[in-house]
């Protein structure tokens, strides 16, 4: 995985190791990881949470929380490469972001669940979608296969450079890694149409 300054961990140690790592009882590596991944997660979860449904949770509170959680459950996940664990937790974010929603809802504080496209927030880099949008392209990002799909999300949600996702997807260049997300996007067109 490429270096990320502001997490503070070194290039060469792979997610697969510190995986295997944690699958062994190493709490510092549980730590590295989180070094890791929350601020990218963080970042990506930024104004998801509509603003109605928030209480005494904040954003950030969940995506820690979720990044935890995520950690102690990853009996079944098997990561292939680095950007694998990063399109993992995304899913699992969005899916406590939805549950947040809807627990704040039965509690008589949100009228209604918002629509998905609510979910991706004003900065996200992906455009702000209407929900017939969000839905078709959820879709057709699922009808991807693995690689292509998180090729998009570290590019178009993540807002990765594609030296960065050369290193998370093990690609030989920066080159490789735009023409992998170019294919995605064109796979991904395909199946919107």
């Amino acid at each position: 995985m490429a270096y990320h300054p502001e997490v503070n961990v070194p290039a060469a140690e792979s997610t697969a190791t510190l995986l295997s790592l944690l699958r062994q009882g190493d709490d510092s590596a549980r730590e590295r990881l989180v070094a890791r991944y929350l601020p990218m997660l963080r970042r990506w979860a930024h104004g998801r949470l509509p603003m109605r449904a928030r209480d005494l949770n904040d954003t950030n509170d969940l995506v820690q929380i979720t990044l935890l959680s995520a950690l102690k459950n990853l009996d079944q996940f098997e990561s292939r490469h680095e950007g694998a664990l990063l399109a993992y937790l995304r899913t699992t974010l969005l899916n406590a972001i939805r549950g947040e929603i809807r627990r704040v809802g039965r509690a008589g504080v949100v009228e209604s669940l918002p629509e998905d496209s609510e979910l991706l927030g004003a900065e996200a880099p992906v455009p702000r979608l209407d929900s017939s949008q969000w839905l078709d392209y959820e879709n057709a990002l699922a009808k991807l296969p693995e690689l292509k799909r998180e090729a998009v999300l570290l590019r178009l949600e993540f807002g990765m450079s594609y030296a960065e996702i050369a290193s998370a997807m093990n690609r030989p260049s920066e080159a490789a890694a735009s023409m992998m997300v170019s294919r995605a996007l064109v796979d991904l067109a395909r199946h919107l149409e």
